[in-house]
C-alpha cells in the first residue's frame, strides 16, 4: 500500500545522527563499498556538532523520521577567491524516492550556497550511475569530463607522510 507522507527538510540535529549514520551504510551498500565504512555515529556527531564542526547536514523527515540526508562542507576556489559548497553525500531511502526529495535537497543546498556567497556548488558522481548523472544534468549541473579525483589513503597516506623531502630540516 502507498502511504502518503508529509516531508520536511531541516538542518540536522544531534538526535538525527544515528539515522544519518544508518543511511551512510545504506548508501555504501548501494555503491558496493560497505567494507569501506569505518566511521562511527560518534565520529559523525563530533564532526557535525562538536567543538569545531567541519560538516553540515540537511535531513528530510517523513513526519519525524529521517528518510534522506545531504551532508556538505566548504571547499575553496583560489580562482574565484570564494569558498564553495561541496556535497559529500546525498541519499534518499528507496521507499521514499520519486517524491522530489533529492531535488528539494539540492535546491535547498543551492540556496545555502547563494546565501553564503559561495562561488560554486559541486559534488562527485560514480561514472556508472547513469540515473544520477541524468538527474543532475536535468537540474542544469555539468559533469566535468576532464577532471578526476586523486586520492591518497590508508597505508599509502602513512607512507607518503613518512617520506623525506628536500626541505626537511637535517636531523
Amino acid at each position: 500500500m502507498n502511504t502518503h507522507h508529509h516531508y520536511t527538510i531541516t538542518s540536522a540535529v544531534r538526535a538525527h545522527v544515528p539515522a544519518i549514520h544508518g543511511m551512510v551504510r545504506e548508501l555504501a551498500q548501494y555503491e558496493k563499498l560497505e567494507h569501506l565504512v569505518t566511521g562511527t555515529a560518534a565520529d559523525l556527531e563530533e564532526e557535525l556538532f562538536g567543538a569545531r564542526p567541519v560538516i553540515d547536514a540537511l535531513v528530510a523527515l517523513a513526519n519525524t523520521t529521517p528518510v534522506a540526508f545531504a551532508l556538505y562542507f566548504h571547499n575553496y576556489s583560489t580562482f574565484l577567491a570564494r569558498r564553495g559548497l561541496y556535497l559529500e553525500d546525498l541519499y534518499v531511502q528507496p521507499a521514499h524516492r520519486r517524491h522530489g526529495i533529492g531535488r528539494a535537497l539540492l535546491i535547498q543546498l543551492a540556496r545555502i550556497a547563494v546565501e553564503r556567497r559561495c562561488g560554486r556548488f559541486e559534488w562527485s558522481v560514480l561514472d556508472w550511475n547513469a540515473p544520477a548523472i541524468q538527474f543532475y544534468e536535468q537540474l542544469g549541473a555539468t559533469v566535468m569530463p576532464e577532471w578526476r579525483i586523486v586520492r591518497v589513503t590508508g597505508d599509502t597516506l602513512q607512507s607518503l607522510a613518512a617520506r623525506t623531502s628536500a626541505w626537511d630540516t637535517p636531523r
